[in-house]
């Protein structure tokens, strides 16, 4: 039997998702099925009039997921100017996010092969140590070539990828990762010291305001933190100021498509903004906003982008099923049953709003100029 918190996954799932999210029939089953559905919802209908109680069961069953669903459809976390550190200090120290992402706070890679074979084949922590391999191809980073790199990991989470990096880059690499959570540098600095991974450390530092001087690192690699700042343009040409000439940038972070061809609609401006606020972002822009702001620096060389959509997509129904399969994460924790369910039924919301397009998952590379160049 499920427990309540594993239902209180799935069923926010289906809250929003429609039985198409499910099933695909051949259109001639189709239409038997849609016979053979109208035919048992008859007899369903006529007894539910024939029975008082059953039908006051079902009219309550109706009015609570109505009720739910309003209550899941008001954003709960709106952001403001401590929101984001209060978050993710909250989630560190409950440990959910690391019992099922493990310690990479962002999506995962899945090629075209295992999307073919169902996503849910892949192991889901393991789609997230190959997105940071990709990730590192897409920004030209090499584990040889660029030994002993000086790095900065900007939005670093617990640190999960400023780790992998510092053992990929070797002893001599030296890897900082800024978060503002204090609960995520000192889990961060936990997890580096039971690896003895001395090559890497962690600040609570704000993004917007960074303390290095510039030219400092050769290479500055930001993985789904541009979602939580307020000022984009203040966050790219801090990136641009403290990364050395002949330096290798790198970012992934989630997009709203550009809206100056196609301006949103009212539904478009409804979704978007329950995913602004149900998970504190102050607001998203497109890949092609990133790319003038790049531009803007007057820093960089010619910006690399792409659309990772694809090959990521998977990820946020799979975050709902590991769930589901394995409760153990938040069973004993009951007074985390609701804010479960919230995140379950954003990860579905998510997934639609990529999926139609509204959303996009966008990187960029670009190395910055020399001074002689």
């Amino acid at each position: 039997m499920r427990t309540f918190a594993s239902a209180a996954a799935a069923g926010s799932f289906l809250l929003a998702a429609p039985s198409s999210a499910f099933t695909t029939q051949p259109r001639q089953q189709q239409s038997s099925s849609t016979a053979l559905s109208m035919g048992l919802k008859t007899q369903i209908v006529s007894k539910v009039v024939q029975n008082p109680i059953t039908a006051a069961v079902a009219g309550t069953a109706l009015v609570g997921t109505a009720a739910v669903k309003v209550v899941l459809d008001r954003p709960s976390r709106t952001y403001n100017e401590n929101s984001v550190a209060e978050e993710y200090d909250a989630w560190t120290q409950d440990g959910i996010l690391e019992y099922y992402w493990g310690e990479h706070i962002h999506l995962g890679y899945y090629d075209e092969e295992e999307m073919k074979n169902g996503y849910k084949k892949k192991d889901f922590i393991q789609a997230k140590y190959d997105f940071i391999d990709e990730m590192m191809k897409f920004g030209g980073i090499d584990a040889e070539a660029d030994k002993g790199a000086k790095v900065l990991d900007v939005g670093c989470g617990f640190g999960g990828t400023s780790r992998y990096l510092a053992d990929k880059l070797g002893p001599k690499a030296d890897v900082t990762g800024i978060t503002l959570s204090p609960n995520q540098v000192k889990r961060g600095t936990e997890l580096a010291e039971e690896r003895g991974l001395s090559n890497t450390k962690f600040m609570v530092m704000n993004a917007l305001e960074m303390d290095f001087p510039d030219n400092s690192f050769d290479i500055v690699w930001a993985c789904e933190s541009g979602e939580h700042m307020p000022d984009k343009e203040a966050y790219i040409n801090e990136m641009m100021r403290v990364l050395k000439p002949g330096g290798k940038f790198v970012m992934a972070t989630w997009c709203q498509r550009d809206d100056r061809e196609v301006p949103f609609d009212k539904k478009d401006k409804r979704d978007l903004r329950f995913l602004y606020e149900e998970w504190t972002h102050p607001y998203f822009i497109s890949i092609e906003a990133y790319e003038e702001l790049i531009d803007a620096t007057k820093l960089m060389g010619s910006v690399k982008t792409a659309d990772w959509c694809e090959p990521t997509i998977a990820s946020w129904r799979h975050s709902i099923w590991v769930g589901v399969y394995d409760p153990r994460g938040f069973i004993f924790k009951p007074t985390k049953y609701l804010k479960c369910a919230r995140d379950a039924y954003c990860l579905e919301r998510m997934h639609r709003a990529f999926k139609r397009g509204l959303m996009e998952y966008g990187m960029f590379a670009a190395t910055k100029a020399k001074k002689d160049e």
